[in-house]
């Protein structure tokens, strides 16, 4: 979310940010939100007035009435003066309304409006307009045909959607034996990594209230993605950025205390609304996976030296696994209300012969803590808004997809990769059950 002075002062700046995200219906909405203010700001200044008015006032009824037990006529001035100050209650009444009103009218326009992206930005419609900007690992294929990834897990007993479709519906899936097991090696390496990197390793609450999730995603990705409890405040995750990030609602953070670095593991859990596609299928796009995350609360000026390190964090990691991957600069339009400047990291997928998304990492600027009120006290004492960032480690089981389909032999088998064998007993290669 903006800061209202900034729109009132820069009105053509914001509707050209908005152009720049193809988003030209929002462009009314910075119109409503200076006449909402206008109006917000003219009720509280003759509020103001009629405060300082009735105070004036209140003093003058005492004198006159004290003035009356000597001189009677003072007593109907006291009155007339008495009626005044019943009808400036009443107009101050209708007054606090409209302030009321106002503000939260201008707060449900200004949500809806995105952040200022940074000038680096590739501008485009939609992720087709997404750049390549580094290939890291050489891309191969084999001269094997490397099957559907269901397939290869089912080689191992490792997967079974069917009963997992008669528990919970399509979207769920039951990982078992070695698969399961390469799935809590990859998160365990993951979260080590990570505390490797000077992170504080977090297991965050998997349920948030609504004020949470208003503060750190946009109202379109909370209705495609958040599943509500149903009867209370209450969202399960669809990552653990939105209660890390959350953990610092309504505080004031030390200044010496930045930047504040942790990755989390949770649970995943998500609608994925209009999901749809081949390569959607199998444990491509579900509604619950697990995932070990990465978010930084820092300085504004330290903002893109941190996002500039926590993608390569992302490309280290799956480097370490000899998984070839790219890092996609992602363009205006494919990036989230919320964000400044956001990339994917791709695997490669020598079945599909392209990269598909694995990690997102994102610079939200200050747009999570003003929502969130986070503050940060500075040595000079004075308050100002953090910068927030989140990028995924690792997500399984999509991450297990680039995984098997990577490390496949001619033979059906799967190795292990050397960083990944002290969490899998020492097990260097999986050999198929079938």
């Amino acid at each position: 979310m903006l800061d209202i002075k900034f729109v009132r002062e820069n009105p053509e700046l914001v509707k050209e940010n908005i152009r720049k995200k193809f988003q030209d219906f929002k462009l009314p909405m910075v119109d409503e939100v200076l006449a909402l203010d206008a109006k917000n700001r003219a009720a509280i200044t003759e509020a103001s007035d009629l405060r300082a008015s009735r105070n004036a006032l209140s003093k003058q009824i005492g004198m006159l009435m004290g003035q009356a037990k000597k001189d009677p006529s003072k007593l109907a001035e006291a009155e007339k003066i008495k009626a005044q100050v019943k009808a400036n209650a009443e107009r101050l009444e209708e007054l606090e309304k409209l302030e009321e009103d106002c503000a939260a009218g201008r707060r449900t326009l200004m949500l809806n409006i995105p952040n200022i992206i940074d000038p680096s930005v590739p501008i485009g419609p939609d992720d087709s307009a997404n750049v390549e900007v580094q290939r890291f690992g050489e891309p191969a294929v084999p001269d094997f045909d490397i099957p559907y990834h269901t397939e290869i897990m089912e080689s191992f007993n490792g997967v079974d959607m069917d009963a997992a479709g008669r528990v919970s519906g399509n979207g769920f899936y039951y990982l078992m034996g070695d698969i399961a097991r390469l799935h809590s090696a990859v998160l365990a390496y993951a979260r080590d990594f990570m505390i490797g990197k000077g992170f504080i390793y977090c297991i965050p609450p998997f349920m948030i209230h609504g004020n949470v999730v208003e503060g750190v995603m946009s109202q379109t990705d909370m209705d495609a993605m958040m599943y509500k409890i149903e009867g209370e405040d209450l969202y399960l995750i669809g990552t653990s950025e939105h209660s890390m990030i959350g953990k610092f609602i309504d505080q004031i953070i030390p200044e010496e205390s930045l930047p504040q670095t942790l990755t989390s593991y949770s649970p995943c859990f998500r609608k994925e609304k209009g999901a749809h596609g081949i390569e959607e299928r199998g444990v491509y796009r579900i509604h619950q996976f697990e995932k070990q995350e990465m978010i930084v609360v820092c300085r504004p000026e330290d903002s893109m030296a941190w996002y500039e390190k926590m993608w390569r964090f992302s490309v280290e990691l799956f480097r370490s696994m000899d998984i070839p991957v790219r890092q996609l600069e992602c363009c205006s339009g494919d990036l989230a209300d919320l964000k400044v400047k956001s990339c994917d990291i791709e695997a490669w997928s020598p079945r599909q012969k392209k990269y598909f998304e694995v990690c997102s990492c994102s610079n939200l600027g200050d747009a999570q803590a003003r929502r969130l009120k986070m503050r940060v006290k500075g040595e000079d004492g004075k308050m100002y808004l953090p910068h927030t960032l989140n990028n995924t480690v690792v997500a399984p089981p999509r991450m297990l997809i680039a995984y098997l389909e990577n490390h496949l032999q001619a033979d059906g088998s799967v190795t292990i990769a050397e960083v990944l064998q002290p969490y899998m007993g020492g097990t260097e290669r999986l050999v198929p059950k079938n």
